[in-house]
């Protein structure tokens, strides 16, 4: 009977911990599809829906609970005119209530339905207090972060001084060894040694040094040089600057997970000198209707508001008023007067991505100046970017003139004239 309990007891033991395991992976598993589902709803669905709040379609919160036929969402969701068409009294009365607008169609496969929705759900589910529980939450976890950098930054202040200690004793070590090897053979008095050190100090001990105020020297001259030639060399180069804006406008939710063209708000990019700052006009056309996140609660956004405050627009009666201003961005990219910079040239004719010179955009939740725009970078790329000419009549003129150098080579910006000083300076 003993043997029996004790089998009995480690069955119990190894299934209450199956179901322990299980539970985790259930759980991880359910976080999976949430998150998973949570960035299918920001790159499909942000642009006419909200969880919690009518955008430009309903709210989605208990979606499911509100369509009977569960297959039939998914449908709708899919292509919604063809559930339409078939005469889905739910349907056609949605699409009725919201003035007969389009809903696009998508290509969800199973799972990612699957995620979607179950994020909806959980969405859905939340307190009202859940996007403030959720700030908290990020607050706390940047303070961890903060704490385990400092920790960090400690851990290595420590790290140099317990170096530096070491290194000073291994040289009192060597300068005693040294001592008592000349002192062996004869080269120095003991006697005589310890009387200059009791007469001398310390400090002027160690100037008596000539290695020691060689080498010392030596450092310093090194340490200044670099830093009066890397001080001179950025005068006038702004690399890594970041003005705070009056709006936080973000190019990673708008160029990035939005994946918005980079020529919709900067149009003058592909027709002329100057990329042009767009207007609010501009943002209106998306902002009309987008007017928040989850992380609101339903409010708007505060940096949309920024945005009606200019307009002088209020989102409640969609009208204007007369008292409208200009919205003061704070300029990046500096160029000096002198030096010339035509973004057609480069964006239209020579297919330069945005990227080349503002470096990774669409990753920047505030926009800084990725390269160093120095002539030198300039020129760099000009002796190494391959012109495109195949089909392409701005470069005919040009190659007939220049047939004599290529000769099997590449033909460079360079070899255009694009080291010629007028061809970036007035």
């Amino acid at each position: 009977m003993g043997g029996t309990s004790s089998i009995g007891r480690k069955i119990s033991l190894r299934f209450t911990l199956f179901l322990f395991a299980l539970s985790i992976n259930l759980s991880f598993v359910k976080a999976q599809d949430v998150a998973a589902g949570e960035t299918i709803f920001k790159q499909n669905c942000t642009a006419c829906h909200a969880v919690n709040r009518q955008v430009i379609g309903p709210a989605l919160k208990g979606v499911e609970d509100r369509w009977a036929d569960k297959a039939l969402l998914k449908k709708f969701i899919l292509n919604s005119q063809s559930v339409i068409k078939s005469g889905d009294k739910h349907s056609v009365e949605l699409f009725k209530q919201f003035n007969n607008t389009v809903m696009p169609n998508h290509s969800f496969n199973d799972e990612e339905m699957t995620n979607l929705l179950a994020y909806i759900k959980a969405e859905g589910d939340k307190p009202a207090g859940g996007a403030a529980a959720t700030a908290g939450a990020g607050a706390a976890g940047a303070a961890s972060g903060s704490s385990i950098n400092n920790y960090t930054v400690s851990g290595l202040v420590v790290l140099v001084v317990v170096l530096i200690i070491v290194i000073m004793v291994l040289n009192r070590v060597i300068s005693s060894l040294e001592r008592l090897i000349r002192i062996k053979t004869g080269e120095e008095e003991e006697e005589v040694v310890e009387v200059v050190k009791e007469k001398v100090s310390p400090f002027r001990w160690v100037l008596l040094n000539k290695k020691k105020v060689f080498f010392a020297g030596i450092l310093l001259f090194l340490l200044g040089s670099v830093w009066a030639w890397d001080t001179m060399w950025n005068i006038g180069v702004h690399q890594n600057y970041q003005p705070v804006q009056p709006i936080k406008f973000s190019h990673e939710l708008h160029a990035g997970i939005n994946q918005i063209n980079c020529q919709y708000c900067h149009s003058g990019a592909f027709k002329s000198k100057n990329a042009s700052i767009p207007s609010a006009n501009v943002c209106m056309n998306c902002h009309s209707y987008v007017q928040a996140t989850e992380k609101y609660d339903g409010e708007i956004s505060p940096e949309i508001k920024k945005i009606y405050a200019a307009l002088d627009y209020n989102p409640e009666t969609r009208t204007y008023g007369t008292n409208q201003k200009p919205i003061e961005w704070v300029r990046i990219h500096n160029l000096p007067d002198f030096a010339y910079f035509n973004h057609s040239q480069h964006v239209k004719v020579a297919g330069v991505e945005c990227q080349k010179c503002h470096g990774p955009i669409e990753t920047m939740k505030e926009v800084y100046q990725y390269s160093p725009l120095t002539m030198g970078w300039c020129i760099n790329c000009h002796k190494e970017t391959e012109v495109n000419s195949k089909g392409n009549a701005y470069y005919d003129k040009i190659l007939a003139a220049h047939d004599e150098i290529k000769q099997g080579k590449k033909v460079t910006a360079a070899m255009l004239g694009g080291l010629e000083c007028v061809k970036c300076h007035y």
